[in-house]
């Protein structure tokens, strides 16, 4: 008998004797009969298997703990009570008994529980939801790219160049840390690559590379900041999505963001409704209005220093008062969302306060930079044009005390064929956390490395 998945329409299948396959999410007995609920990981919503004493072993399966995994020949009928469809078993047998310590079992635990069995706690409602929701999203970063022809580019995770020039990056090294912690001398022309490397913060500037060759491009991948942080929006390695687009302006680029973020959106509403209505119900309550008035938002436009005119003329009392020049807080953010209701890309930001590569505006104070801004989360993408110009990005680095040697290769793409350009960036993790209203950052990762935990 071919094994079915609760994920298939049994719709077509009413009447028909099938087996399938799964573990029990809870066990409900009675006397002469009983009920289980078995999901296999197809699907959200678990399948309600019925069982009763004419079975050989009724006896044994009453005895069947949650987390178990069974096996189950029945046939697929209507429900009469809240499910929509039930299995009336007529064989269920043991593939792999669960014992009564099994630290997930049907009731609420904590967040913080759960990250303590991270090795466990896909098997709850919540995560279930959470890490499909992911997998959708990342399903729908990939279409919407290659939908519209771009080359996906998988940038190095060890390299030699810090993008962000934060100096937060993980060292990479085979030298004798031990030797050179007795003599206090490092020798990199000794080390593995023959000079100091690291684990890579952003793949932008390699996509750069690729982009002035493929016209546009994406890179999609894991990166890593060695920060000493413990807020509930900071992990050490996380996953960023990075479109490098040649012949591209600061417009272009942000028409390209919001027609991707609404793209990710509206796909996985459509894939995954039963976990939006969980996460709706328990986690955010407005969640799927939240996301569907984002896809039927217009993005406002404005510029740093108009935000800064609208906060300082706003009769609120600000714990960090806003300053021409400088950057915003947490709750500028927020205040400007609310006051345009909806997203906001704030644009031409301070030349002090932004990466060394960014395009520099006539006016010799701004560079071609944008931030999103969506209600409920701030700062969601990073991006801006490319400075194009040879000799203003070499000034800069200059100015920056950088060596433009350091990056000869990301240099010299401005001698060799330059064009106007632009990229953003986009973390994945606190996109899965707008897509399904968890707050703590740890909870959409799939074994959160912090400060201190890498046990997994």
């Amino acid at each position: 008998m071919e094994i079915k998945t609760i994920k298939e329409e049994y719709k077509k299948l009413l009447g028909s004797t099938l087996e399938v396959q799964g573990w029990i999410r809870l066990h409900r007995k009675q006397k002469e009969f009983g009920f289980i609920n078995l999901s296999d990981g197809t699907a959200f919503k678990p399948i309600q298997i019925v069982y009763d004493n004419t079975l050989e072993n009724f006896e044994e399966i009453t005895r069947f703990l949650v987390g178990s995994a069974i096996a189950v020949k029945g046939e697929l009928t209507e429900s009469v009570g809240n499910e929509q469809y039930e299995i009336k078993a007529k064989e269920i047998k043991l593939l792999g008994a669960c014992p009564d310590d099994y630290p997930i079992q049907p009731k609420r635990h904590t967040k913080e529980f759960l990250r303590e069995v991270a090795y466990l706690r896909p098997r709850t409602n919540l995560f279930q939801a959470v890490f499909r929701i992911r997998s959708l999203a990342s399903m729908a970063i990939h279409e919407y790219f290659q939908t519209n022809g771009y080359v996906y580019v998988h940038t190095p995770i060890i390299t030699a160049s810090d993008c962000e020039g934060a100096g937060e990056m993980f060292q990479v090294t085979t030298l004798d840390l031990e030797r050179i912690a007795k003599t206090g001398q490092v020798d990199y022309s000794k080390d593995f690559f023959g000079k100091k490397t690291g684990l890579t913060v952003s793949g932008q500037l390699e996509g750069e590379t690729y982009a002035t060759a493929f016209n546009r491009i994406y890179t999609f991948g894991p990166t890593f900041r060695a920060e000493n942080s413990n807020t509930k929006i900071h992990i050490s390695e996380f996953w960023m999505m990075e479109p490098e687009i040649s012949f591209c302006d600061l417009e272009g680029l942000m028409d390209i963001e919001e027609e991707m973020l609404k793209y990710i959106i509206n796909y996985c509403l459509e894939k995954a409704p039963d976990e939006f209505s969980f996460l709706n119900q328990f986690v955010e309550n407005g969640l799927i209005e939240k996301l569907k008035k984002l896809v039927n938002s217009e993005f406002t436009r404005i510029s740093h220093e108009e935000v800064i005119t609208i906060l300082k003329k706003a009769d609120m009392k600000w714990e960090f008062e806003p300053t021409y020049g400088e950057d915003i807080a947490k709750e500028h953010e927020k205040y400007i969302t609310e006051y345009f209701d909806g997203p906001v890309f704030i644009t031409n930001w301070p030349k002090d306060i932004k990466a060394f590569y960014m395009k520099q505006n006539s006016d010799g104070k701004t560079v071609a930079a944008v931030d999103l801004e969506v209600p409920g989360v701030g700062e969601l993408m990073g991006g801006s044009q490319r400075e194009e110009d040879y000799d203003k990005l070499v000034t800069r680095m200059k100015e920056l005390d950088m060596n433009p040697e350091d990056l000869y290769w990301y240099v010299n793409l401005r001698k060799y064929g330059t064009c106007v350009h632009s990229g953003f960036g986009l973390g994945f993790e606190r996109l899965l956390m707008y897509l399904t209203g968890v707050e703590n950052i740890r909870d959409v990762s799939s074994y959160p490395r912090t400060p201190g935990n890498c046990e997994f």
